[in-house]
Order: C-alpha cells, then structure tokens, then sequence
C-alpha cells in the first residue's frame, strides 16, 4: 500500500527558490512522487510513497523556516497515484488573487469534524462551498451554497455580489482539505464579516472521521491525485478522469458520444477546437506508449513502482 500525504502550511518563505531543490532531492533520493508547491506564503501538495519515504519528506518540510507545527493527512492507496515527483514554485500556494488576503495572521473559528453537523444545522448559520464547480457537482453536504465559481479566484468578486444574502448570518465554509478556508475565512474577516466558522481539516478529515450514519455528506469528494474521488472511510470512489478538461467522470460517461480517451469527455467535446483534440489525441498516444514501457511519456525516465 502507498502512503498518501496531503499537506499544507502558511509560512513566511523569504526564499522559495533555494527550498526547491533540496526538497525534490529528498523526495526523488525517497522514491516519494506527488507535487508539492512553493510560494512566500509557506507550502501545500499532496505526496505519495512508502511509510520511510513519506516520513523522510515530511521531516525534510517540518525543518523548514516556520514548518515545525506542519499538519497533515493521510490516507492509502493500493495503487501510485502519481507517475513523477514535481515542486513548483508559484506566487501563492492557493490561487485567490487578493494581496491583502493573510492566513498566517487569523483565519476562522477552526470546527472539528465531529462538531460540524451541530454548527450547520442550525438555522443561524450559512453553509457554502469555496471548491470549484466541477468539485461541487459530484458531492458536497447536505444544504451547502454552491458559488458556482469555475475558480477559487472567482470567490471574492461572488462574495461581493452576494454578500446581502448573508445579513445577520454566521458563515460556515469548507473545502477538500482546510487550505481554501484559511484564505477565504480571513478575506470575509477583512470584508466585516464577525462569525465566521471553516471546517478543520476539510472534508477529507470529515471522510475520515465521522462515520457514514451520522453523516450529512452526500456523493463523492473530488481529490487532486490518481484515486479521483473518495467517499466515507476515504474509500476509492467511482470516478474518472478527463485528461482533457480534469473533470470527474463516471465510467458510464465513457458510453457518451463525446467521449474519447485523452481527448475529450461530454464536458468538455464543444469546448476545445479539432486542432486542440489533435494535440491532445497525439499526447495520449505518447502516454500509452509510456505506460507500455513503463516509463514517464515526458522525461522518458523509469516510472517508480514499474517494471
């Protein structure tokens, strides 16, 4: 079975670029694969490898500047869910576009997962999801707003035109797992709302902790790795994934006409032009050729985990 880690911490890197060599040396010298990304604002990624792989990473990340509290969850997979290893330096570790937005300096009322069900149901208390569209459509609780924001960037210029739906509201939000609350709790704060609440840990600790009866989840959660979405226990769930557009798809989706492997899905056939699934169509070629092989279809390396 593969370790998988999803983590994330805000922290202040005054030097992203000189953590990211050292960082991917320790996860390729561990046969650990995922994406971790750097920014001046801290960390965040998910990783996959053996017990002493994951653990040699996360002490290698513990180490860094403001990283000695770093939280993280886990969960298994009897499968790799990623082919390579990357670390990416980037802006923000979140995209959200608001310069002024700071989790380091105060975020929401943390709520742990079993006390959720109580702060939601109460008739006081606005729910809203901050994931994507596409996340949204394949599960979310029981009530939730969706926003309806193809981005996490769409969110604060939704607030805006929606905030007067929340008058005298206390506001609940959640995501997969906890890092989009910390920035959206602290730019509600900034924008006056007083009671503002994120569910610790995201839905994925929520998955993990609180048992199918008792719950108020419906469907499946949307996870950025090989598995595609989980459900109660963290157990696999049925999805797929376009390779074209990244949406979740159900395998019956694969009967639908638009639908062809690499290309194109019923989500995504009218979006992209002839010369777009020509590239993509080429490119799936090139990736089961390497499966073949089991090599990587860009670096022409040995995938860990193939023989």
């Amino acid at each position: 079975m593969f370790t998988i880690s999803a983590l994330y911490h805000f922290t202040r890197f005054d030097d992203p670029a000189a953590l990211k060599a050292p960082l991917a040396k320790v996860a390729c010298g561990n046969g650990v694969t995922g994406t971790l990304l750097l920014a001046p604002e801290g960390i965040n990624g998910t990783i996959a490898g053996s017990r002493a792989g994951i653990d040699a990473v996360l002490d290698h990340i513990r180490a860094l500047p403001g990283c000695a509290d770093l939280e993280w969850k886990e969960s298994h997979s009897p499968t790799r869910p990623f082919g390579k290893v990357k670390v990416r330096l980037k802006r923000e570790i979140v995209t959200m576009g608001q310069p002024d937005v700071d989790p380091a300096a105060r975020t929401g009322h943390y709520v742990e997962a079993s006390d959720w069900n109580d702060l939601i149901g109460r008739d006081d208390v606005a729910v809203i999801d901050t994931r994507n569209d596409y996340e949204v459509a394949i599960g979310t609780f029981d009530g939730a707003i969706d926003p309806k924001t193809a981005s996490f960037g769409a969110f604060p210029a939704w607030w805006e035109e929606n905030k007067h739906r929340f008058h005298n509201k206390k506001v609940a939000m959640f995501c997969t797992g906890g890092i989009r609350c910390e920035k959206s709790t602290n730019y509600l704060l900034g924008q006056g709302v007083e009671d503002v609440f994120h569910l610790k840990g995201g839905i994925l600790k929520y998955l993990e902790e609180v048992p199918a009866s008792d719950s108020t989840w419906q469907g499946e959660c949307f996870v950025f790795d090989g598995r595609v979405s989980v459900g109660h226990g963290l157990e696999v769930g049925p999805h797929l994934l376009c390779y074209a557009c990244r949406r979740p798809i159900l395998p019956a989706d694969q009967n639908h006409p638009g639908y062809e492997a690499g290309v194109s899905c019923h989500h995504c056939v009218d979006e992209t032009t002839n010369e777009d699934k020509a590239r993509f169509r080429e490119r799936q070629k090139q990736m089961v050729l390497a499966q073949a092989r089991g090599t990587d279809h860009l670096t022409g390396k040995m995938v860990p985990g193939k023989t």
